[in-house]
């Protein structure tokens, strides 16, 4: 019998294909996992030592072995082979190779299934703490920007219409708020994702007297995973990760395509960074700002990554399938895009160049007080508000077809349409009052907004 694996060999005569080999292998692209794998063994090694499974020498020689392969890989100087399928069994041969049969005692007690599990479940955590630094990095950028920005009047836009005044500070708080929210949710999925694996074996456990709670704390994980069968068949813990993610690069895209907007000639809000924006091959005049557009697009791939997934999974039965491969693509994509994605918001906010003249021009447009007209109406003549809801409406339709602001219109045209109005009035139709008169919990006031920040 041809000897064509030696990892299961016995149990074939025949060699994979051409086509086998290439649609197995995920070694061009787990071999990202290789820290996590030789953490993971290094652990496991230890376990097996401490009861008594190997003996110390054997130990010794797999923990220096497994030393010795991480500075090879390192070093650059690893040889990755595609015909070792993956990052797991590519360790282990060459643990073979520097150490002999002391290697092959390795896997005692533990299978691919668990290990990859356990690999993984490293990676993403880690990746969550990295989002999560830079996720800070960019709210500290925010609320910097933010507390320049106080009271900078501008449109605040419902439907992308002119509402009501605001300020492009509390604009700007608003997404600090939201990136807040997707710092909790990572803390959250990496809290989630605490039980460890290791020890699980192929689906049952195994009849190694092991010690898997000695494991889970040498990976630092609370506890390890309590059903062998779940823990090899779980992939929630990326799931969680990706659907974090999405709304993580939702919130950028968001970001992105209103400083799109207010980047253009129309609004003139916003100036992007230079070093962030593009020419035109036969437009002399144009700065794109494609960082911005990319960031928006991006997004796609973030969400294309959590489907892939759910699809993959949604109609494995337990416990491990191959399909399962196809989990690690979709993590490392998620992670790469995501991460580039929040170190090039955070640039593009700090160099931010702001158009205060050409915000509070804006505010002249769309009659932005006309709310204010009419909880005047509730406040001061004891209208209900639905009626100065009418009351305000008719007023603004004078306003419009004559081209004037509210703030221009005559009291006396006004006061056709609604008696009880005094010029008192006037003063809440200015832009400035009615930033500053919004001082409820969490309202635009210059006032309230410090508040919040001073918080963070």
């Amino acid at each position: 019998m041809t000897d064509v694996n030696k990892m299961w060999g016995g149990r074939f005569d025949l060699p994979p294909s051409e086509l086998m080999l290439e649609i197995n292998a995920s070694l061009p692209y787990d071999k990202r996992l290789y820290a996590q794998d030789i953490r993971g063994s290094q652990a496991h090694a230890a376990m097996l030592l401490k009861q008594g499974i190997i003996n110390q020498d054997e130990e010794e020689k797999i923990q220096k072995g497994l030393n010795a392969i991480l500075r090879e890989i390192q070093e650059g100087v690893f040889e990755f082979r595609a015909e070792l399928e993956d990052i797991h069994m590519a360790v282990e041969s060459r643990l073979k190779e520097l150490i002999g049969e002391a290697g092959g005692k390795l896997h005692t007690a533990r299978s691919r299934n668990d290990q990859v599990a356990t690999d993984l479940k490293l990676f993403v955590r880690e990746e969550c703490q990295k989002i999560i630094v830079l996720l800070t990095e960019l709210r500290k950028t925010l609320k910097e920007k933010a507390n320049e920005h106080v009271e900078t009047l501008m449109p605040g836009f419902t439907h992308l219409q002119v509402a009501q005044p605001v300020s492009f500070g509390f604009y700007l708080h608003a997404y600090h708020e939201m990136f807040g929210r997707d710092i909790k949710r990572f803390r959250n999925a990496f809290d989630v994702m605490n039980e460890c694996p290791l020890g699980s074996a192929a689906l049952a456990g195994t009849p190694f007297d092991i010690d898997r709670f000695f494991t889970a704390q040498k990976l630092g994980f609370q506890a390890p995973t309590k059903n062998a069968m779940d823990s090899v068949s779980d992939r929630d813990f990326v799931l969680e990760f990706l659907s974090c993610s999405s709304i993580c690069a939702m919130h950028l895209s968001r970001l992105a395509e209103e400083f799109v907007i207010f980047s253009s000639q129309p609004f003139g809000f916003v100036k992007m960074p230079q070093e962030y924006t593009s020419g035109s091959s036969i437009m002399p005049q144009k700065c794109n700002p494609d960082a911005a557009e990319l960031l928006r697009a991006k997004t796609g791939r973030i969400y294309g990554n959590l489907m892939t997934l759910l699809t993959v999974m949604k109609g494995l039965p337990l416990a491990y399938s191959k399909d399962m491969q196809e989990d690690k693509e979709c993590v490392f994509d998620a992670c790469d895009t995501l991460t580039l994605g929040l170190k090039v918001m955070n640039a593009i906010v700090k160099d931010l160049c702001v158009n205060e003249t050409n915000m509070k021009t804006a505010l002249e447009k769309g009659f932005p007080t006309a709310t204010d007209l009419a909880d005047w109406l509730v406040k001061k003549a004891g209208i209900p508000f639905r009626n100065a809801h009418h009351i305000t409406g008719q007023i603004v339709k004078f306003a419009e077809k004559n081209g004037l602001c509210l703030k221009d219109v005559p009291l006396p045209e006004m006061q056709k349409i609604c008696p009880q109005i005094t010029a008192e009035v006037y003063n809440v139709l200015d832009v400035v009052h009615s930033l500053n008169d919004r001082k409820s919990y969490g309202g635009t006031a210059p006032q309230q907004l410090r508040e919040r920040l001073q918080e963070i």
